[in-house]
């Protein structure tokens, strides 16, 4: 694997998709929730709440060797009255799987699907967050709110389900960061900045963030880690 090789990272929730994927060397992904960055150029997976001690960490990857569109009655033939047997899958060939250095964890329970990233960031990840992919001004924004001890979640979504750059838990509700050029003014529970803001004057916004969080009872104690995450298969 190179620093820039593209890896996409899934949820793996079923053992018997582990299986699959460690003796018949394929993984499946609904046609309807694939994401846009496809295919890579290996795949590594985010073990659910199934893998026990394993679970809410990425732990093995495999290089992409091809892939196919088909249905999931072809996938399994034995099951061709399931709910889903004329849906429509990727089938991943996959090489052989590889365990990582060490494990990359989830530290929060969150809602996740897929996440894009690279060689360098799979290899160099201590936490889930750490693989993801911004903006030179995403980046800034990440390490400014490490270094303020404020952990925060990258691209992820509020309870109302509104999508944002970062999130932090807080004990009188979470706050939301969006990073965008086309940044309107900030509401009830998200700031906003325009990458410009954040490029220029980076310690303002973090001092709005933090007196956000402040406001808001400050972070709110980590949550143990809980099934939130999923993937209809």
């Amino acid at each position: 694997m190179q620093p820039d090789s593209s890896v996409l990272v899934a949820v793996m929730n079923s053992p018997r998709d582990w299986e699959m994927a460690r003796t018949a060397g394929w993984y499946r992904i609904p046609q309807r929730s694939a994401p846009k960055f496809f295919p890579p150029e290996f795949v590594a997976f985010y073990f659910t709440k199934p893998f026990e001690q394993d679970a809410y960490s990425v732990r093995w990857y495999a290089k992409v060797r091809g892939h196919e569109l088909v249905s999931r009655r072809q996938l399994f033939p034995d099951e061709a009255d399931h709910p889903r047997a004329d849906h429509a899958y990727y089938k991943l060939q996959l090489g052989p799987l590889v365990e990582l250095p060490h494990p990359i964890p989830s530290k929060r329970w969150r809602r996740l699907t897929f996440i894009l990233t690279t060689g360098e960031r799979l290899f160099g990840a201590w936490e889930i967050n750490d693989l993801v992919v911004g903006s030179r001004e995403h980046d800034l924004m990440w390490r400014a709110l490490k270094e303020a001890g404020l952990h925060a979640e990258r691209d992820d979504e509020l309870p109302s389900r509104q999508r944002v750059d970062f999130l932090l838990p807080c004990s009188y509700g979470d706050l939301g960061i969006v990073v965008s050029d086309e940044a309107p003014a900030s509401g009830e529970g998200v700031l906003r900045f325009t990458p410009k803001q954040i490029h220029d004057a980076l310690d303002d916004c973090l001092y709005q963030v933090q007196s956000a969080v402040a406001e808001r009872g400050g972070l709110a104690p980590d949550h143990p880690t809980a099934s939130r995450d999923h993937l209809t298969t």
